[in-house]
């Protein structure tokens, strides 16, 4: 009995891989808001009730895809701070941005669906949380020992946080592992913004015929943001 259940789990496992992969080149073709269930059946050759089985409606099936992608960055990111120096905070920060632009330029569609326009009638369940801010732990993560470390010398004298913004800082203090103070939480989170911004400019076409050069371009805004936050070789 415990065999059998294990086979027709082995069998699930592998029908919704196929489902997620055929949904992610509809992405490509159709976008996220042109995804389709009755599609991928057919393309499955099964029929449209049968993957209701699997994905119960198109949000469920767009909740995967974006857990997916989420947890896929998160692993880029967490992959490239382990590989780097741990004393070297600098290098550090450089290393996973450069990973989320290597996964951005390799998953674009991905990319969009995550960090693109919102889906028309979608929204994004709790379940997505815990994949989401894997990457931003790394970067807090980074920005907390250096500041613990002595570490961070920000560039130039910085305005304190308004008095309006103490209620979100101390939301975000809650959420994630930093014991920064509040000037510093908001540095981190304009590199932060930074970085995704940047990003997003050179996929979605917005420094076309402007940067030419974009690696370079990436590399030295990625370290003009690192000083920002204090994060100097």
């Amino acid at each position: 009995m415990s065999a059998g259940r294990t086979a027709r789990e082995r069998v699930r496992a592998e029908l919704i891989r196929e489902i997620t992969e055929i949904a992610r080149r509809q992405l490509a073709t159709e976008g996220a808001a042109g995804l389709s269930l009755r599609a991928v059946a057919r393309e499955m050759g099964m029929v449209s009730s049968a993957i209701y089985r699997y994905f119960p409606s198109r949000d469920d099936l767009l909740t995967a895809l974006i857990i997916d992608g989420y947890n896929a960055v998160g692993e880029a990111v967490e992959r490239a701070d382990a590989n780097a120096p741990s004393g070297d905070f600098a290098g550090r920060w450089l290393a996973v941005c450069r990973a989320v632009r290597g996964w951005a330029l390799e998953h674009p569609h991905e990319y969009a669906l995550l960090y693109g326009s919102p889906v028309p009638g979608y929204k994004a369940p709790q379940d997505t949380v815990p994949a989401a801010v894997r990457d931003t732990v790394v970067f807090t993560r980074i920005v907390t020992e250096a500041y613990q470390a002595g570490a961070l010398a920000p560039v130039g004298p910085c305005p304190p946080a308004p008095p309006s913004l103490a209620e979100d800082l101390a939301r975000a203090r809650a959420a994630l592992p930093m014991e920064i103070p509040d000037d510093v939480i908001v540095r981190a989170f304009t590199a932060w913004a930074g970085l995704y911004g940047t990003v997003s400019f050179e996929l979605f076409g917005q420094f076309n015929n402007v940067i030419e050069e974009r690696a370079a371009y990436f590399d030295h805004t990625m370290t003009l943001l690192g000083h920002l936050v204090g994060l100097k070789p």
